[in-house]
């Protein structure tokens, strides 16, 4: 695979990632959690920092990891280390969003 391939796969994974978690979190609040008051700002806030912001620096870490790696080892050895941050990336991307559903549901009371 190509590096735009790869990249476009990266972007794809990180967009599933985000909206994924999005949707995790985002359930109570966009079923009217609170005296059937909806929570706008999961859509217009919250939905673009994840399924945009996830793959945005995901696809920065794995094109700074490669722009790192230059002409150094082989193309297995470049293509498996860029490989690898991309997904501690989404890892770890997807851990910061779960940690900051947790931090906004931290005031909430449960129903």
């Amino acid at each position: 695979m190509d590096a735009a391939g790869a990249g476009c796969l990266l972007a794809f994974l990180g967009a599933c990632v985000g909206f994924g978690v999005w949707l995790s979190g985002a359930r109570a609040g966009l079923g009217g959690g609170f005296e059937g008051e909806r929570e706008w700002s999961l859509l217009y806030a919250e939905l673009p920092v994840m399924v945009l912001g996830v793959p945005a620096l995901t696809l920065a870490s794995w094109a700074s990891v490669r722009a790192v790696m230059g002409g150094r080892g082989g193309r297995r050895v470049r293509s498996a280390v860029s490989a690898g941050t991309a997904v501690v990336a989404l890892v770890v991307l997807g851990l910061a969003c779960l940690a900051w559903w947790a931090l906004r549901d931290a005031g909430r009371t449960p129903i």
